[in-house]
C-alpha cells in the first residue's frame, strides 16, 4: 500500500491567495478516484526552500494525502503538471510512501 501526499500552496508567487474552489476541485478529484482523502489543511504547513540564488523563500501550503495499493506513475506525472498550471508553480512536490495499514 502507498500513501501519496500532494503538497499545495496556499497563495501564488505575489501573496494572493488560490481561491477555495482549487482547493475543492483537489479534494473532490481525490477522494472520487481513491474513495477518501484526509487534508491538513486547519494549520498551514510551512514550506522552506531555496531559489537558484541561495535565497530561502517560504510558502504556507495544505496537504492533501490519499492511500492505493497500486502507484500509476503515469495518472500522477499528469495530475502533477496540470496542479502546476492550476496553481501557476514551476514545481510541485507529490510523493509516495510505502506504508500498511494497521
Amino acid at each position: 500500500m502507498h500513501l501519496v501526499q500532494v503538497l499545495l500552496p496556499l497563495r501564488d508567487n505575489n501573496g494572493a491567495p488560490f481561491p477555495g474552489s482549487a482547493f475543492a476541485a483537489v479534494r473532490a478529484e481525490l477522494t472520487d478516484r481513491f474513495g477518501g482523502l484526509t487534508a491538513y489543511s486547519r494549520v498551514p504547513a510551512e514550506g522552506l526552500f531555496s531559489d537558484a540564488d541561495g535565497h530561502v523563500l517560504r510558502d504556507d501550503i495544505v496537504v492533501f494525502e490519499v492511500m492505493c495499493d497500486a502507484l500509476d506513475d503515469a495518472f500522477w506525472a499528469e495530475y502533477r503538471k496540470r496542479l502546476m498550471s492550476t496553481f501557476a508553480q514551476e514545481d510541485l512536490v507529490i510523493r509516495a510512501l510505502e506504508t500498511r495499514r494497521l
